[in-house]
């Protein structure tokens, strides 16, 4: 037993001195870090670790991604290895910041008709990358009552203290009485067809296709699959907020379009107005879904810019609703993406790493980020559809 209690001594002694001795070896460590002058980081902008050091005797152990979707202070540490080959750690401080102010989308005028019932601040979008709800408001005076033109300016602050200022000519007008309902004009249809945009743009490196919802009524798959259509998103249902609508038309389209060995992807128009809500938008569409073949992404469409105001929403919190839903139909099997035109892409949805479906109705796009799908017309014309089609390029990766 004596003899017991020695052994266990001698390890615990042993261990005290080898904790000793790498006490006394990380403290004589040598550290040698110097730091950029400035420590403000923007909010949400990627940063590195190693973006904020200039000089370091060895080599960091893990460079990782700073969170800064939070603002103020933040304290940063890290282990490198120094020269020496020992393990040590290293500190600094970092300020979360927001220098970017609100953005207001409006132009150099802006009409509305006489005696409408509107507040300009709440139909004018008048948003901000980190403020959920920025203070806008309109400086002149002005009567929706009376007609004329009227020297204003909008005005935005958000909770940082940034902020925007826009004159603009509000225009109030009283609507043209049309009597003369006759006509000896046959007005011309203007369509794209969607052979000359297989002409234009099929090559190894793409396909062509169309995206459907109820609006194109009943379609005849035989002859839109004879016309060359390659692929078909489809609308899966509306909603938000745990309220849903399933597309009238969606069983049907779907179940034709896997009949015809026609590629599917689907696409959601949703109205929600947060993350939770988001993920759940993707677990209904999940559940709609998973009966049946679908090889292409689905996508979130949100396009509620008229009433963008009312949601209270950031732009920040609006990016992460969409990659909440991509991410939980990724986690489910299937590809995610984001669906915007071109000016809500560069002007509005922030830097994310979602594969985008592009809405630009042009014949060549200017858009200079990534995109997996174009949507470039909503006139498009085939034989199996009676009215209007949107035709869309799907880039192969």
């Amino acid at each position: 037993m004596k003899k017991s209690k020695k052994i266990i001594i001698i390890i615990l002694s042993i261990i005290l001195l080898i904790a000793l001795l790498i006490f006394i070896i990380v403290k004589t460590a040598k550290i040698e870090v110097t730091l950029v002058d400035n420590l403000k980081v923007e909010f949400n902008e990627e940063k590195k670790v190693s973006d904020f050091i200039t000089s370091i005797n060895g080599k960091i152990k893990d460079d990782f991604k700073i969170d800064t979707t939070k603002l103020g202070k933040q304290e940063i540490t890290f282990k490198f290895t120094n020269n020496q080959h020992i393990r040590v750690k290293y500190s600094f401080e970092i300020e979360i910041v927001d220098t970017v102010p609100p953005l207001i989308w409006l132009g150099g005028s802006y009409s509305v008709k006489k005696d409408s019932d509107i507040d300009l601040t709440k139909k004018i979008l008048c948003g901000d990358n980190y403020d959920s709800k920025p203070n806008c408001y309109i400086e002149g005076d002005y009567d929706l009552s009376k007609t004329g033109k009227y020297n204003l300016v909008f005005k935005a602050t958000d909770n940082s203290g940034n902020t925007s200022s826009q004159p603009f000519v509000l225009n109030v007008y009283e609507p043209k009485k049309t009597t003369d309902k006759s006509s000896t004009t046959e007005p011309v249809e203007s369509f794209v067809a969607f052979n000359d945009i297989v002409n234009t743009h099929k090559s190894n490196e793409t396909k062509i296709g169309i995206d459907v919802s109820n609006w194109q009524g009943d379609i005849d798959f035989d002859k839109i699959k004879q016309a060359g259509v390659e692929f078909i998103i489809i609308r899966v249902g509306t909603g938000g907020d745990g309220e849903y609508k399933l597309d009238a038309r969606f069983e049907h389209n779907i179940e034709e379009a896997n009949k015809y060995g026609i590629d599917v992807g689907i696409y959601f128009y949703s109205y929600s107005s947060s993350v939770a809500s988001a993920k759940e938008d993707a677990k209904w569409v999940l559940d709609k879904i998973k009966k049946y073949n679908v090889s292409l992404p689905i996508a979130f469409d949100w396009e509620e810019w008229n009433d963008f105001n009312s949601y209270n929403l950031s732009f920040f919190k609006l990016t992460s609703m969409a990659d909440e839903f991509v991410n939980t139909v990724k986690k489910d099997g299937y590809q995610g993406m984001l669906y915007s035109s071109k000016k809500y892409l560069e002007n509005i949805w922030l830097k994310n790493d979602n594969d985008i479906w592009l809405a630009h109705y042009t014949d060549q796009t200017d858009y200079d980020g990534n995109y997996l799908f174009w949507q470039l017309c909503s006139d498009g014309k085939i034989d199996g559809i009676d009215g209007y089609v949107d035709i869309d390029v799907m880039y192969k990766k």
